[in-house]
């Protein structure tokens, strides 16, 4: 195979290539070694500069064909006014990438980095590495301590595909981003590996604030956390995390607590306090139900947030703190700002950044490893380690994964439920009598916290009144599954998985709807979605 000539573009350095009588020949000049690499075979060099260097480039392009007979040597201007202004040296170099006549196939191209500022080697890097130059780059240097010629060089091939080790390392660290979100519990639910992958991003490239909204229990606490853990694994807070309640701070208490006070700023303050905003300066400020506090803390907190700055309670001094704020709620703040309760400028300041949790029932596939990781937090926790026989954790996953499961308290639920089974087992194995203890226990506790009669007059408001006990009691099972099935498909293969097995075409969604429009109700409203 042929080989194809080798051409060399670089521009000229007027410091490093410089050079008159015969003494310049003992010192390295980086575009005359190009000459003197004997190994490196140029059959062509473009020497680029601006016009009030052209007696260096003369001079230049003598001394190489002087060191290579053979070798081509053709000059090009390019012009810019500041050799460190980036717009205005990568313009100029673009504009000659764009005009020259690169053949790729009959020719290669190597782009010289070794010479002119930073900012231009940088912008050769970017012309080459975007393919704006179809070539590689080519790094020159002194070949020893005196810096005679020839020197040395380098070739760097920017095809990326070539670095595997590169990519992997980063699919590595991105890989343990994530797992540090999700406490290393391998989750199976497609959509929210896609939030937890969406919030690693997020948390590494911002400090504006974060909001995390999902029902009690749905793990904004523990995501809080890991965020912060991960930000100061990557040293971007130095202090702590300070987690704060905001429904066991609300009343005349709150504002001390958040914000400080001074000594004697109240009856009983018999000396000064930080403060929950100070203590968390330089570190992650969580403030769980957020949408508790009174409108006069939302006030102070706006003004912490945006300034850095507050004024603890009965001083006139402002005390700095800097703290990246993640806010929790597990309601919609919007009707809290249209009834007055919560302030519509502190909304939207931490609403840039808004992640919804799911709960539980709608994470079933999660359901099974984070299982596995309330065991081993037991066994931490306990020093007891206790596992389930075969028989009894797959009758808890039965039941578990079962649209009769509502998981109305979340996470918190599946952690009790383990607690619960763990602590009163005998032998370090959970049982099936164990776990058909606390399936009832659990029955029991979602029937108490959500009876039939409040879920259909929820849905139905004053209409639920005009129903038969008989419709009642049916139509009160039917919105139990639909509120916990992901869609109206899966919640109509639920509640007729017996008599869908006669039918050739089962149409679940169509049959269930048909049932829901005898009470004039859509799937959106079964669901709270509707308005």
């Amino acid at each position: 195979m042929k080989t194809k000539p080798l051409v060399a573009i670089g521009l000229i350095g007027p410091t490093l290539d410089s050079g008159h009588g015969p003494r310049r020949w003992e010192r390295w000049r980086p575009t005359v070694s190009l000459g003197q690499q004997e190994d490196l075979g140029l059959a062509r060099v473009h020497l680029l500069h601006q016009r009030r260097y052209d007696a260096l480039a003369r001079q230049v392009s003598d001394d190489l064909l002087q060191v290579a007979p053979d070798l081509v040597v053709k000059s090009h201007h390019v012009e810019f006014t500041d050799p460190w202004d980036f717009e205005d040296v990568y313009g100029a170099l673009w504009g000659f990438a764009r005009g020259f006549p690169f053949k790729p196939d009959d020719e290669d191209y190597l782009v010289h980095i070794t010479t002119g500022t930073h900012v231009a080697q940088i912008c050769l890097f970017l012309l080459t590495e975007s393919r704006h130059i179809p070539g590689r780059l080519l790094q020159t240097s002194p070949s020893g301590p005196g810096n005679e010629p020839p020197g040395k060089h380098a070739i760097i091939d920017l095809d990326l595909s070539r670095y595997d080790k590169l990519a992997a390392r980063s699919r590595e660290e991105r890989a343990a981003g994530v797992s540090v979100l999700t406490a290393g519990i391998p989750t199976r639910n497609p959509a929210f590996t896609a939030l937890i992958q969406r919030i690693e991003r997020v948390a590494i490239a911002s400090t504006a604030p974060v909001l995390l909204t999902g029902p009690t229990g749905a793990g904004k606490t523990r995501l809080a956390r890991r965020i912060f853990e991960l930000k100061k694994a990557r040293n971007q807070v130095d202090g702590p995390f300070v987690e704060v309640n905001c429904a066991t701070v609300a009343g005349d208490g709150a504002m001390a607590a958040l914000f400080g006070h001074t000594k004697g700023a109240f009856t009983g303050a018999v000396g000064a306090r930080e403060g929950l905003l100070k203590r968390a300066d330089d570190g992650v400020l969580f403030l769980d139900e957020i949408g508790e506090l009174g409108l006069d803390e939302q006030a102070m907190l706006l003004r912490a947030i945006e300034d850095k700055t507050f004024l603890p309670l009965g001083s006139d001094v402002p005390v700095l703190s800097d703290f990246q704020l993640i806010a929790g709620t597990n309601r919609d703040l919007l009707p809290a700002v249209r009834a007055g309760r919560f302030r519509d400028d502190l909304l939207a300041r931490i609403n840039l950044w808004t992640f919804e949790l799911p709960g539980l029932a709608r994470r079933r596939e999660d359901i099974e490893p984070n299982l596995d990781f309330e065991l081993a937090r037991f066994a931490r926790e306990g020093g007891r380690e206790v596992r389930f026989n075969a028989e009894a954790r797959a009758a808890f996953l039965r039941f578990a994964l079962s649209a009769e499961a509502t998981w109305d308290g979340n996470f918190r639920d599946l952690s009790g439920a383990v607690t619960r089974l763990a602590t009163l087992t005998e032998g370090g194995r959970i049982s099936e009598a164990d776990v058909a203890d606390e399936v009832a226990r659990l029955r029991a506790l979602w029937r108490r916290d959500d009876p039939a009669d409040d879920v259909v007059s929820a849905v139905l408001g004053a209409r639920a009144a005009q129903l038969d006990r008989f419709d009642r009691v049916q139509l009160a099972e039917v919105l139990v599954v639909c509120r916990s099935a992901r869609s109206l498909s899966d919640a109509g293969r639920a509640l007729f998985a017996v008599s869908r097995q006669a039918k050739a075409k089962p149409n679940d969604a169509d049959r269930l709807a048909k049932y829901l429009a005898r009470f004039a109700l859509s799937w959106e409203a079964v669901r709270g979605e509707g308005h």
